[in-house]
């Protein structure tokens, strides 16, 4: 593991794991749970209507990879309706716990009266105010919720929460054409590319980025003026991650590392706490603090290395 300051900062390699999500998926005890509501609303067109049911596909397999305990539920099609989602989200308030993860991703059209949002789906369409209420009673945090359709950004004023990341594909409920955003968002959630700090973790803000810059380029190659601009909105667009790579791709099932990595996440958390306070604190005084928690990181990831390097070497 390799540590370095640079121009006054702190500089962490492969240790910066994303703190919100280990703090969950590494705890020693029990295990938190990670869920999924997918739903492909109707496509207008037949060229619509495949590429909505390949995306929620796509993203379905994306999610139930995530960990061995998601819990994916898609809707698409017929099944796809106001009824099918609201019983969806009530299942998931009912097992659901605070210290489970809930991601929720529409892909779709939809559209804005000035008023409200309204998903398309068969039947009454899904408004903004629908989902919000229906996400009130589920205790898991945090929450995720993409609206990959147009005219989503008028659904932000209904969904922001303390708790939630809300991702939209518009900037407003004025931007109505299709949009781009969905195919790029799945693919982040695969790609190295999206990974911006190499750490084998794509986080919601990652994968925004990159799904942004993306939708941006696909207007540029074709000469178009942009019809779509994403927003994000949310406190810990950072710590919220979506996505394994490389060696991350597997989850430990071996219970001392896993302690291990519980033990990684406590001292990343004091790291970052000194971090926060940097501007409180004089040049020599910061750096002096960061000395105790660097070091323990790096004795902490000697011995994740060498509690690897005994599993892999059992397995030969």
């Amino acid at each position: 593991m390799a540590v370095a300051i640079e121009a006054g900062d702190v500089v962490i390699g492969r240790i910066a794991i994303v703190a919100a999500l280990l703090s969950t998926l590494f705890a020693p005890s029990a295990r938190a749970a990670h869920y999924a509501l997918i739903v492909g609303g109707l496509g207008g067109e037949a060229e619509y209507e495949q590429r909505f049911r390949e995306q929620v596909q796509a993203l379905t397999a994306v999610e139930k990879h995530r960990s061995e305990d998601a819990h994916v539920t898609a809707l698409s099609g017929e099944q796809a309706t106001r009824e099918t989602t609201k019983r969806a989200l009530a299942s998931i308030a009912a097992h659901a716990t605070a210290v489970d993860q809930l991601v929720v991703t529409f892909i779709g059209h939809g559209s804005f009266d000035g008023e409200e949002y309204r998903f398309n789906v068969p039947g009454p369409d899904i408004t903004a105010t629908d989902l919000a209420t229906w996400l009130q009673p589920i205790a898991a945090r945090p929450q995720l919720i993409v609206l990959a359709t147009s005219a989503s950004g008028g659904a932000l004023s209904r969904l922001q929460h303390k708790d939630r990341i809300v991702i939209t594909a518009t900037k407003s409920g004025g931007e109505r054409n299709a949009t781009r955003f969905a195919e790029y968002w799945i693919k982040a959630l695969t790609l190295s590319e999206a990974d911006r700090d190499k750490n084998e973790w794509v986080t919601a803000q990652e994968a925004f980025d990159y799904a942004t810059r993306k939708v941006a380029d696909s207007f540029k190659s074709n000469a178009a003026l942009a019809t779509e601009h994403a927003r994000i909105e949310g406190a810990t667009t950072e710590q919220f991650a979506l996505g394994r790579l490389g060696e991350a791709k597997t989850m430990p099932t071996d219970g001392e590392l896993n302690r291990l990595f519980a033990e990684r996440l406590r001292i990343e958390t004091e790291f970052d706490a000194v971090k926060a306070r940097k501007s409180e604190l004089q040049v020599d005084r910061y750096y002096q603090a960061l000395e105790k928690p660097l070091i323990e990181l790096a004795r902490a990831q000697k011995r994740i290395d060498l509690r690897q390097a005994e599993l892999a070497g059992a397995e030969r």
